[in-house]
């Protein structure tokens, strides 16, 4: 088609994608044009703004690499990465789910590491936390021999891929659920962080005066066949920032009920105040697949 004015354009667009073989891809394609040239007129795009922003696409891609996930980074900063998780878990988003975001930080072979061992690997202050979780199917019922990676910032909010005075694989583990469902372990409580501002995600929080803080959380990613895998952070129901997420990734089913504790210590070495969570968390049936890692 010879276009003629620009209403005429996004009918051509759309009679290309509309010849997409593929069913899934032509839906996408579709719908993505439809908005995407609707948003364009809606905000009267200038070419200095699209070129800025063609720009930034290019930035995000170059500050990706082996340690750092901007594109990731970017996308739950728009509330994108959630909206995702909760349209596809908890019966299509109509209920409670125990899925969430899975990070710019998960990295494949985490130490395989017995129930109730600890995750610390050197040096690594902080308040004692003793975790003790059980995965459960849609009826309740245990899930028995389920692996389950963890993994979390130190006291001072940083990751052991962040921070090179932490061992490999620091505050990281690999756990198998036992007979009823469980597994548990040692670490310490971890702290909330400011994710990094150093490309366009920062500048973009700077231009809308948000702070960068994300509350203190553990991750957990449960893999058994047979059921859809599970990914998953639980947040400090103590932390301040639970209502301003930078990534918008705290549900009310996330929020873990932490207990402080300064009596009673579960281990010879535990003086003062230490911390413990139970926690449950529902699997729902389906394919169980590893996500792509962000980091390597």
């Amino acid at each position: 088609m010879i276009i003629e004015h620009q209403q005429q354009l996004t009918q051509a667009v759309l009679d290309v994608m509309q010849k997409t073989p593929n069913p899934r891809l032509r839906e996408i394609m579709v719908s993505l044009i439809t908005h995407l040239h609707g948003f364009i007129r809606d905000v009267h795009l200038t070419e200095v703004e699209f070129r800025d922003a063609c720009a930034i696409i290019a930035e995000l891609g170059h500050l990706t690499n082996d340690t750092h996930n901007e594109v990731v980074l970017m996308a739950g900063s728009l509330g994108v990465s959630s909206l995702v998780c909760l349209l596809n878990n908890g019966d299509n988003g109509n209920t409670e789910t125990t899925q969430n975001l899975l990070g710019p930080f998960w990295r494949l072979n985490s130490p395989p590491t017995k129930n109730g061992d600890s995750i610390i690997r050197s040096p690594t202050e902080g308040a004692p936390l003793f975790v003790k979780a059980k995965l459960v199917d849609p009826d309740g019922q245990p899930i028995v021999g389920a692996e389950i990676d963890t993994w979390q910032s130190n006291s001072e909010g940083l990751y052991e891929n962040q921070d090179e005075a932490q061992a490999d694989m620091n505050l990281r583990g690999k756990f198998t659920s036992n007979e009823n469902g469980e597994f548990w372990f040692r670490t310490i409580k971890p702290a909330g962080y400011p994710i990094p501002t150093s490309g366009p995600v920062g500048r973009l929080l700077i231009a809308q005066e948000r702070h960068p803080f994300r509350p203190a959380h553990l991750h957990f990613l449960a893999f058994k066949e047979g059921f859809k895998t599970l990914i998953s952070q639980v947040y400090f129901n103590d932390d301040p920032r639970l209502e301003t997420d930078a990534q918008f990734g705290v549900t009310r089913a996330l929020i873990g009920n932490f207990t402080r504790h300064t009596n009673a210590a579960p281990a010879p070495d535990v003086t003062g105040e230490w911390y413990n969570l139970d926690y449950v968390f529902k699997l729902e049936r389906g394919e169980a697949k590893l996500p792509r890692p962000p980091i390597k």
